[in-house]
């Protein structure tokens, strides 16, 4: 099943979903790794010497293809989160700053790894996140859905100004790309100021549902409202190329 009835099978049917990819022995296998090594790793080196660990804690935070770019996320883990100017505080994708701040190689003289708790708390995003990609692989939207329905509210409940938010999102592919589409607006918009495509949402925003603000996705009827116009609109785009125009219009009328 596809589109937003599709959705609704797999939210109806989550929960065992979930325990049947808890059950793979693969998953098994590479949780019980990570929690034999990751207590010994102290430096960003050991741990991106160590590719099923780096696979792990990447896939963890949603940048499991970085894998290979062990330099680069070496240079994210060393140089922290504290200092205002660090690689991580720079980086559009604020998932680099969610993976240094809870290694903490750069910040503490001794890493998170060493914290009893710190194995759990990995390994449980590991899960939620291998079940994501495990959804990918047969339907790409509803893992960008479940993405969105764990960050959107996190995003949605910070502290902060209103402005800082829409960049975080813009700065997530895969936020960007739900939000984008369930407003009608096309992938083109990433061509335009930064400032010009905050503007252009909010306006989009407000006269879809009534705010303009990110804040308002706290609500889980508005999160639901957004997550259903995104699979109407991925439902739109499938069909563009073998539905007639009035079946496309119908659907833009369901909206």
């Amino acid at each position: 099943m596809s589109g937003y009835g599709g959705w609704g099978f797999l939210k109806r049917t989550l929960q065992r979903q979930q325990a049947a990819q808890l059950a793979s022995p693969v998953l098994k296998r590479d949780e019980a790794y990570f929690r034999d090594r990751i207590g010994k790793i102290e430096t960003a080196e050991q741990l991106v010497s160590d590719r099923r660990l780096l696979q792990i804690a990447l896939t963890a935070f949603g940048l499991e293809g970085d894998v290979n770019n062990r330099a680069f996320i070496r240079q994210v883990l060393e140089g922290g989160t504290l200092r205002e100017g660090s690689l991580a505080n720079r980086l559009a994708n604020k998932q680099y700053h969610k993976l240094c701040a809870a290694f903490g190689f750069g910040d503490f003289p001794v890493p998170r790894t060493r914290i009893s708790t710190f194995p759990d708390e990995i390994l449980a995003q590991y899960r939620s996140r291998s079940f994501e990609a495990a959804v990918g692989e047969q339907n790409n939207a509803f893992r960008l859905a479940l993405h969105a329905e764990r960050e959107l509210p996190e995003i949605a409940s910070r502290s902060g100004s209103e402005t800082a938010k829409w960049y975080t999102i813009l700065g997530s592919p895969p936020l960007r790309e739900v939000v984008q589409k369930a407003l009608g607006l096309p992938s083109s918009l990433a061509a335009i100021d930064i400032d010009q495509q905050v503007t252009t949402l909010r306006d989009k925003m407000r006269a879809v549902f009534g705010a303009s603000t990110v804040s308002q996705f706290s609500d889980p009827a508005r999160l639901e409202s957004l997550i259903r116009r995104f699979h109407l609109g991925a439902q739109v785009q499938e069909q563009q190329a073998s539905s007639s125009p009035a079946a496309i219009a119908l659907m833009l009328m369901r909206r």
